[in-house]
């Protein structure tokens, strides 16, 4: 289980400012305005009414993101090379149903055998490019206000100097190492950072390099605007017209761990869906990307390090297609680093230096853990006793743990778990709590001098 297991962001604040809106493009009006060429729009046109057979006009607008302009002018082009016909048409012009022609089948059956994809019409790489561009992470995050940047921590990290520093590391726009013993919270530090990225971001579906489609939106990666500005998103979109292959999302907060790999920092192809998957540290661009348990990938730290930070330095990153082609995508992100290992252990001089600010997340003083175990018990709905924390704070001290941010969620979890498997109301008392703290600590674990003490 990683730190970020014992907390939740879901609750923190958003920066007021959450509903600015992206340079959003204009809705194409023509074939020439997307970018692409005819027979990519062809074959996507083909291959969606050969899975669908006669196909409404609005389910291609639907599925293919493309506006009604723009697929008529396509399709009346299939229909002259006798690919596509009516198959039936309403009273108005829109309502009007397409289906493929014999000659149509045969050609759509073999673009599904080059290219199985079908979906959003991809933008191409040069609009991407630029749209990173426009909407750049750090020029949001060097508008992070200090009352921000409290609001979102709150009092578990704001040790000495630790606002200061936070916060001159995301003004800077430099990469950021947390560093401190499992259960101090460094994730969820780095994730409440992600908080702080001010604003909304474009994100298309998929980008065409020559005849290479890469899917770059991910649903569960690239939310949707907060539910407290969804309306203030679709007003500006029905005013803009825009583009509908772009995608408004939050700023992306990619979290990654020991499950990286060198594989995943490049395009990977999808045989089943038939294009490319975007990278995490591409699909963090305009956002923030975390590298969680660093030291612990089957990548090594300095090589995941090396691989990393000279493409960021630079704001493009070299990947490669088959036949040895490479492109360069844009790499625009926040990149935070955390680990439970020693800087030390990890890097040599050079490579630290790269790194653009080191900061130190260890145990949390007393009054900052006995504010966060009054917040977790809101959360977990469990009525809150200063007497049974005042046991929990000897019970830290007899046993020589140190005051880090994961215990009391964690604690009070376990208290949940013991009553609901009793089938009784959670209740925070002495009984309780020691039972969770039991069960949450084995004595092999306990500090040296404690255990010889319990031992003696």
């Amino acid at each position: 289980m990683t730190e970020v297991d014992y907390f939740t962001t879901d609750s923190m604040p958003r920066p007021a400012d959450a509903t600015l809106m992206p340079p959003l493009p204009p809705q194409p009006k023509s074939l020439r305005e997307t970018g692409l060429e005819r027979q990519l729009v062809v074959e996507l046109i083909a291959k969606l009414m050969f899975v669908s057979g006669k196909t409404h006009l609005s389910v291609l607008t639907t599925r293919l993101r493309l506006s009604i302009n723009v697929l008529r002018e396509v399709i009346d082009f299939m229909v002259t090379e006798q690919m596509a016909e009516v198959a039936w048409r309403g009273e108005s012009e829109i309502d009007v149903q397409y289906q493929l022609t014999g000659a149509g089948k045969q050609r759509a059956s073999a673009f599904l055998e080059r290219c199985a994809y079908i979906g959003a019409a991809p933008v191409t790489l040069e609009a991407y490019r630029a749209m990173v561009a426009r909407q750049s992470w750090q020029a949001q995050a060097q508008r992070v206000a200090s009352d921000d940047l409290a609001a979102v921590l709150g009092g578990a990290h704001a040790g000495p100097g630790m606002l200061d520093l936070v916060g001159a590391a995301l003004h800077s726009g430099r990469s950021l190492l947390l560093y401190g013993p499992p259960g101090s919270g460094k994730s969820t530090l780095a994730l409440q950072l992600g908080q702080l990225l001010h604003g909304l971001v474009a994100v298309p579906y998929a980008i065409v390099v020559g005849q290479d489609i890469i899917q770059l939106y991910d649903a569960a990666q690239h939310l949707p605007p907060a539910p407290q500005h969804v309306s203030h998103a679709r007003q500006a979109l029905e005013r803009r017209s825009t583009d509908i292959r772009w995608v408004l999302c939050q700023r992306p907060v990619i979290h990654v761990g020991a499950e990286l790999d060198a594989g995943m920092l490049e395009l990977r192809q999808d045989a089943s869906g038939g294009c490319y998957q975007a990278p995490s540290h591409v699909r963090a661009n305009n956002g923030m990307l975390i590298i969680d348990d660093l030291g612990r990938q089957r990548l090594g730290a300095p090589e995941l390090l090396t691989r990393l930070m000279q493409p960021l330095a630079r704001g493009v990153d070299q990947l490669g297609l088959p036949g040895g082609m490479q492109i360069s995508m844009p790499f625009d992100s926040a990149l935070v680093l955390a680990t439970s290992m020693a800087p030390g252990e990890l890097f040599d001089a050079s490579l630290l230096r790269r790194i653009g600010y080191k900061v130190q997340v260890g145990p949390l003083g007393d009054g900052a853990y006995r504010a966060l175990f009054r917040q977790q018990c809101r959360l977990a709905e469990i009525a809150f006793d200063e007497q049974v924390l005042n046991h929990l704070m000897q019970l830290h001290g007899q046993q020589g743990r140190p005051l880090l941010a994961s215990y009391p969620r964690e604690l009070l979890a376990r208290i949940a778990d013991f009553a609901g498997f009793a089938g009784s109301e959670a209740c925070l008392t002495v009984v309780t709590l020691e039972q969770a703290w039991n069960s949450l600590f084995a004595s092999c674990d306990m500090p040296a001098a404690s255990l010889c003490e319990r031992i003696a």
